[in-house]
């Protein structure tokens, strides 16, 4: 379990910076991207097990990123964790809709993460 692969996708360096040290230190290994096109780029690539992907995105945003991979064969088993500071019920239900795992709001709590990405793998 300790090097899974783990796809950190968002536009901002130090919200991509804490989510990345975060996963590091339970041992993951991880890759990021900054925009949709990118991440999109990455997972059909690198094949990680699970995205943390932010909604508020350049070029693609995350629900698009989402359907997207959820709906493309080779990459529609990666687990997604929408991670986002927009905390209304509306972006959760679209998030989930998308087809996320699971929908989790900014600011985070690592132990809340961790646990959240140990129940997806």
């Amino acid at each position: 379990m300790a090097q899974e692969l783990i796809m950190v996708v968002d536009d901002s360096p130090t919200d991509q910076r804490l989510v990345s040290s975060a996963l590091q230190k339970q041992g993951y290994r991880v890759i990021t991207a900054s925009d949709g096109e990118e991440a999109l780029e990455k997972a059909a690539k690198e094949h990680p097990r699970l995205i943390v992907l932010d909604i508020i995105l350049p070029k693609k945003n995350g629900f698009q990123v989402c359907r997207q991979l959820k709906t493309t064969p080779a990459t529609q088993d990666i687990k997604i964790i929408l991670l986002s500071s927009k905390a209304q019920d509306s972006d959760r239900f679209w998030g989930l809709k998308q087809g996320a795992d699971e929908y989790m709001t900014k600011p985070f709590e690592d132990a809340q993460l961790a646990a959240m990405i140990k129940k997806l793998l």
